[in-house]
C-alpha cells in the first residue's frame, strides 16, 4: 500500500518570520495526524529555522529547487550538498521553473540525478499547458517529460512524481478527479516501461493544481492518486491541515 503524501509548496511567499509563524499555527495539529507523509517546502531563507522547528515532529522538510552541481562558481544557486543537511525532499521541474527560468527536460534530468546522488528525494513535477491539453497532447507532453527526467537513472523508489497541469496551477480551475487519475495512471505506465512494473506500482504519484480542502476528496479518492502537491492553500494553516486531515480519513496508511 502506497502511503499517502501531501506537500505544501509555498513558492516565493513568506518572510522568515512569517514562515515560522505559519508553521507554529499548524505544527501541533499536523503532527497529530497519522497515516500521511507531510512535507513543507518553504523558501530557501526559511529552511534552517523551520528545520529546527520540525525537529522531533512527524513533518518533513523540502526545498523548492536546487542546482545540479555540488559546489562551484554558480552565484545565487543552491546545491544538493547544501540541502541534504536540512531537507529530505526537493521539488524539481516545476512548471514555473520550466516556464519562467527556461529549465529544459535535460536540466531537470541532471537535477534528478544530482538529488538522488546526494540522498535527497525528488518531487518531480510534470504537466501540460492549456493549449496542449485542448489539442489532445497531454500524454505526449507528460510522457516526454517523465521519460526525459528518468533517462539514465537506475530504478529507485525514493522518488515522488507530481502531475500538475499548468492550466490548473493557481487558476482556481482544477482538473477533475477522473481526468487527473487517468493521467496519473498513464504516468505510472510510462514509469513501468522505463523502469519496472513493480517499482511503478510502488511509486507515489500526486496531483497538483488548485487543490483545496473542498476538493481534495475528489482526487484522493481515485485509486491511482496518492496525494497532492498543494500551492496557495498550503499558505493557510486551516486549509492545509484540512487537506491532510481529509487525506488521512480517506486514504490514511498505517505504514
Amino acid at each position: 500500500m502506497r502511503r499517502p503524501f501531501i506537500a505544501g509548496n509555498w513558492k516565493m511567499n513568506t518572510t522568515a518570520s512569517e514562515a515560522e509563524r505559519l508553521v507554529l499555527e499548524m505544527l501541533e495539529r499536523l503532527d497529530s495526524i497519522g497515516g500521511v507523509e507531510k512535507v513543507l517546502c518553504p523558501p530557501f531563507v526559511s529552511l534552517v529555522g523551520i528545520s529546527m522547528m520540525l525537529h522531533d515532529s512527524s513533518i518533513e522538510l523540502g526545498a523548492q529547487n536546487m542546482y545540479f552541481e555540488t559546489k562551484g562558481a554558480y552565484t545565487g544557486e543552491i546545491s544538493p550538498a547544501m540541502l541534504r543537511e536540512l531537507c529530505a525532499f526537493v521539488i524539481l521541474g516545476h512548471s514555473e521553473r520550466r516556464w519562467y527560468f527556461g529549465e529544459t527536460d535535460e536540466v531537470v534530468n541532471k537535477k534528478v540525478k544530482a538529488a538522488l546522488a546526494n540522498s535527497l528525494k525528488p518531487i518531480l513535477c510534470v504537466g501540460e499547458r492549456l493549449e496542449e491539453n485542448e489539442a489532445g497532447k497531454t500524454e505526449e507532453v507528460v510522457g516526454r517529460q517523465v521519460s526525459a527526467a528518468l533517462n539514465g537513472i537506475e530504478p529507485v523508489r525514493d522518488l515522488v512524481i507530481a502531475y500538475e497541469p499548468i492550466w490548473a496551477i493557481g487558476t482556481g480551475k482544477a482538473a477533475s478527479g477522473k481526468q487527473a487519475g487517468g493521467t496519473v495512471q498513464f504516468i505510472r505506465d510510462v514509469v513501468a516501461r522505463a523502469w519496472d512494473k513493480s517499482i511503478a506500482q510502488d511509486l507515489r504519484i500526486l496531483y497538483g493544481g488548485s487543490v483545496t480542502s473542498a476538493n481534495i476528496a475528489e482526487f484522493i479518492s481515485h485509486p491511482e492518486i496518492d496525494g497532492a502537491l498543494v500551492g496557495g492553500a498550503s499558505l493557510k494553516a486551516n486549509e492545509f491541515v484540512g487537506i491532510v486531515e481529509k487525506t488521512a480519513e480517506i486514504k490514511g496508511s498505517t505504514t
